[in-house]
């Protein structure tokens, strides 16, 4: 794909530590369950997108609190479970790659991961078409407010933790020399992932009738840290990805493996928040807001070794290498992700500003994983993608369908549009309308490339299913 042979290698190498029909049908099972989990979550963010259009409600309807209930579900499989599906794939890659054949201890743990989590798939969907149940947004997992959802969300954190688990076991005693770039990322945000559980069950600890606790104090803690978690699997997305873009040495390793440091040291704070401050006050919950600062500087390192990289093979070539599509899908990830960034420094948590921010800084995640889906995993996996343009079209249009949405948002709660609402429940001046139809529109063209993502991406997972 680049001409030097690093991307051959590098799929080369993951390829060859698959030694066994078990561990190949692992890391195929844990990519159908991240990008099953997307078609979950792609149903209803056509109906959340739709319904902030004006006029929206004229032609639909929305049974059983539906659109609160189908956020939930869209939001949860979307951003939660893909993301940390996803890690659980990345993890389970970097055990093998660290192991020899026969010497893999908890081997059974992916599979028992894998099956777990898809167990908790339908708990937390089916709460949603339960008509006395109800919605409760609260950040970075909302939820519904029943005790099966519940039971699905220890599934699906005891899911994602086993092969975690495993990696542990597995990493301390294999040779240095198999340690590579996504083993050391894996190893820290596997850290990052123990210190976010670590802090929900603190919260449920400290929790009695006089604390009254809901759903927003028990995530508030460990969402935070989660974030953490997402930003280190992208920036490690960013590393692997550059392996396939014809620039020799994008980002600094050394510089890489820093940023992956400093992740996992900035969430430490979080546990001495739950004893330094009066459980769910207004200090500790401020004290973690203030926390999601610490985001920016790594990021900031890695997108700006990046960013020199960019410059010199601009300046030694006249050009930069548009017709290479990692090299594409990795700009724009770097792109959303940084407007996604700057516009929360600009947000109250009160209109749309807010969702504007976090939906850039997802799709900026989310690009990287694409990225690597289609030219990591499905390869090491024996597939690979048959046709370049629509490769071409699915990136382009989710990364700038995305940044228009994002765009759009942002200018419709400049305008005072509040967040979590649908456009039939308040009164939107011009501004503000003309914000939510940019945005229906940008959600409409990503939503689009990412039903194709997902739709190539299962057809390639399912191909040898189909023809066993």
């Amino acid at each position: 794909m680049n001409g030097n042979g690093k991307s051959e290698d590098l799929v080369g190498v993951y390829k060859a530590t698959l030694t066994t029909g078990l561990m190949q049908r692992e890391i195929r099972a844990w990519a159908l369950l991240a990008v099953g989990s997307l078609a979950i979550a792609g149903l209803f963010a056509l109906f959340t997108a739709a319904s902030r259009i004006p006029g929206s409600n004229e032609y639909l309807s929305w049974p059983m609190d539906f659109f609160h209930k189908g956020l939930v579900i869209h939001v949860v499989f979307s951003f939660v479970i893909w993301f940390l599906a996803v890690f659980a794939l990345l993890a389970s890659l970097a055990t093998y790659r660290l192991s020899k054949t026969g010497e893999i201890r908890m081997l059974w743990a992916g599979w028992a991961g894998a099956i777990i989590t898809a167990i908790s798939f339908p708990m937390l969907f089916v709460p949603g078409f339960i008509k006395e149940t109800q919605a409760v947004l609260s950040n970075y997992i909302p939820a519904i407010d029943h005790p099966l959802y519940e039971i699905g969300l220890v599934f699906l954190f005891t899911g994602i933790l086993l092969p975690i688990i495993r990696l542990l076991v597995n990493l301390p005693l294999r040779p240095r020399e198999n340690h590579d770039h996504l083993s050391h990322s894996t190893l820290f945000g596997s850290g990052i992932f123990i210190v976010a559980l670590i802090c929900m069950a603190i919260a449920i600890l400290q929790s009695s009738p006089a604390t009254n606790i809901t759903y927003e104090h028990i995530f508030w803690g460990g969402g935070h840290v989660l974030q953490f978690l997402n930003t280190l699997l992208m920036l490690c997305g960013w590393v692997l990805l550059a392996r396939f873009c014809s620039i020799d040495k994008v980002f600094d390793i050394d510089i890489a493996r820093l940023a992956t440091i400093l992740l996992l040291i900035c969430t430490l704070p979080a546990l001495v928040f739950y004893f330094k401050f009066e459980p769910f006050s207004a200090k500790q919950t401020a004290g973690f807001t203030y926390l999601q600062l610490a985001l920016g500087l790594p990021a900031i390192l890695v997108a700006g070794s990046g960013f020199f990289s960019f410059l010199r093979h601009y300046k030694t070539n006249g050009s930069l290498p548009w017709g290479n599509l990692p090299f594409l899908c990795l700009v724009l990830s770097m792109v959303v992700f940084g407007i996604g960034g700057l516009l929360g420094f600009m947000v109250d948590g009160a209109d749309t500003r807010t969702p504007a921010h976090y939906h850039g800084v997802i799709a900026g995640v989310n690009l990287t994983f694409m990225g690597l889906f289609m030219f990591f995993v499905l390869p090491v996996l024996g597939e690979t993608m048959r046709s370049g343009k629509t490769v071409r079209l699915v990136i382009l249009m989710f990364g700038l369908g995305q940044m228009l949405a994002s765009i759009g948002l942002f200018m419709a709660g400049g305008y005072g549009a509040p967040r979590k609402a649908a456009a039939d429940t308040y009164v939107a001046v011009d501004g503000a309308v003309v914000g939510l139809y940019l945005n229906g529109i940008g959600a409409l063209v990503a939503v689009i490339g990412g039903a194709i993502f997902i739709w190539i991406i299962l057809a390639a997972l399912l191909r040898p299913a189909r023809a066993a």
